[in-house]
């Protein structure tokens, strides 16, 4: 199987929450704050600066989502689908949908997954996803 496209930033095993889809790579703080990407420099609520890694279940709700038709980046093929997702642990994220020729809604329940890709170099990688739930 290929590597991960940002091993920093997810993981293909599961978290605690939900083991059947791909974590992602979030942490948090004593306070209760919830936060992704992983950071070190401190809390953005309290301001400690003992964060713990922590992953996060990869499940959410689609806030908003807008199809991209023409993309600067010679990498990326369009059109593709963009969503702004409220995990089910707290954070937002903004990523790419798996768009299935349905139109996304908010409110539509979502999860992580994985699907192959090239990297810059062309080698054949795994990045993270939304799908419906």
């Amino acid at each position: 199987m290929p590597d991960l496209l940002k091993p920093a930033l997810y993981s293909s095993a599961g978290s605690n929450a939900d083991p059947t889809h791909p974590a992602l790579l979030g942490g948090g703080c004593d306070c209760g704050y919830v936060f992704f990407p992983m950071q070190s420099f401190g809390c953005e609520r309290c301001g400690r600066t003992d964060v713990k890694p922590r992953a996060l279940s990869g499940r959410g709700k689609l806030l908003a989502s807008a199809r991209v038709h023409l993309h600067a980046g010679k990498s990326r093929q369009a059109p593709f689908t963009v969503g702004s997702i409220a995990l089910e642990d707290g954070p937002i994220v903004r990523t790419i949908l798996i768009d299935d020729d349905k139109p996304f809604h908010p409110g539509d329940a979502v999860v992580t997954t994985l699907v192959d890709v090239a990297d810059a170099e062309g080698n054949a990688k795994r990045d993270l996803r939304f799908a419906r739930a």
